[in-house]
């Protein structure tokens, strides 16, 4: 299916799924329903079955869902079943943090690259990464074939980054950045702003 037949807010619920799915399996179980689904995530089962149909069918009813199969078959309809290498740019403090998570590669992607441009910076390193001049970025992406970055650089510079990536063909940007990106429609942003959750919270306090 053309992926955009599908709605956005459905491909946002998949990892969801895939990640309640890999804690079943972790609990040794081996078939689940979108009821059971449902109950864990507090979405409707009717929702969740609406959700996979956009991608085939993947249960029969009365027998539920083999997890495995599942799994397999959202990884795959979420090109997570490979390894995409990430460059971040940006090694502030957020940018420490970031490569240091483990999480990145058990779920499909790997860092591979940290950039910064300021001098003190350049030449350390951080976790297993040697800090390298962002002057080096445009041939290390098209060297290394790099689809996705993850941007956590200063506000004031966010959007000149940005506009270099476009340039550079980047398909995908994790932007940890506050201002909203202006980028071309077919290069995906995804604004992940701790703050903005916050203050969204704050409202109930």
């Amino acid at each position: 299916m053309p992926t955009d037949a599908v709605p956005e807010i459905v491909l946002e619920r998949l990892p969801i799924y895939l990640r309640t799915l890999e804690l079943l399996a972790r609990e040794g179980k081996a078939i689940t329903s979108s009821h059971e689904l449902g109950e864990r995530l507090g979405f409707s089962s009717a929702q969740i079955r609406k959700d996979l149909s956009y991608f085939g069918e993947f249960g029969k009813q009365g027998t539920g869902y083999n997890i495995e199969f599942l799994r397999a078959q959202l990884k795959q309809i979420l090109h997570v079943d490979r390894v995409w290498d990430m460059a971040l740019i940006g090694a502030g403090d957020l940018g420490h943090a970031l490569a240091h998570y483990r999480g990145f590669e058990p779920k499909g992607f790997r860092l591979v690259a940290i950039f910064d441009n300021a001098p003190h910076k350049i030449g350390a390193r951080i976790a297993h990464h040697i800090v390298q001049n962002v002057t080096a970025l445009p041939q290390f992406i098209r060297e290394q074939n790099i689809r996705v970055v993850i941007l956590a650089v200063p506000a004031q510079v966010a959007q000149s980054v940005a506009a270099q990536l476009v340039e550079l063909d980047i398909a995908a940007i994790l932007n940890y950045a506050p201002p909203t990106l202006n980028v071309p429609p077919h290069i995906r942003v995804y604004n992940i702003d701790p703050v903005v959750g916050l203050q969204s919270m704050a409202y109930y306090l």
